[in-house]
């Protein structure tokens, strides 16, 4: 009985230690005014995050493995800063929009 009870506890542990997740996405807005950002996936999806509102954090949002191109319309701006980057599994990212003059994106990221 130890020997069942103990097995079955090896295979727990290995089927919740070789689980992953997706990667996702969220978006941080650090102006003073909303954003809009496209955020261009390596298989040619495409996900909007709109109306951001200033000092606003979207939630979460699962996106595929691979290549991002992340673009920021900004409210009453006329540049529209853009950033490339690789996403992976079990991992957390935030585009953040940040307060800079003139305006530009950077990405953080985190375990899950």
């Amino acid at each position: 009985m130890k020997k069942i009870f103990a097995l079955l506890i090896v295979v727990v542990l290995t089927t919740v230690a070789c689980s992953s997740k997706p990667p996702s996405v969220r978006v941080v807005n650090q102006r003073t005014s909303k954003a809009n950002v496209q955020v261009k996936l390596e298989n040619t999806n495409t996900i909007n995050i709109n109306d951001v509102a200033s000092g606003a954090t979207t939630s979460y949002q699962d996106i595929t493995e691979g290549a991002v191109l992340a673009t920021a319309v900004i409210q009453n701006e006329s540049v529209s800063p853009t950033l490339a980057f690789n996403t992976s599994r079990d991992k957390n990212y935030s585009i953040v929009i940040t307060s800079a003059t003139p305006p530009s994106i950077r990405i953080d990221s985190e375990d899950k």
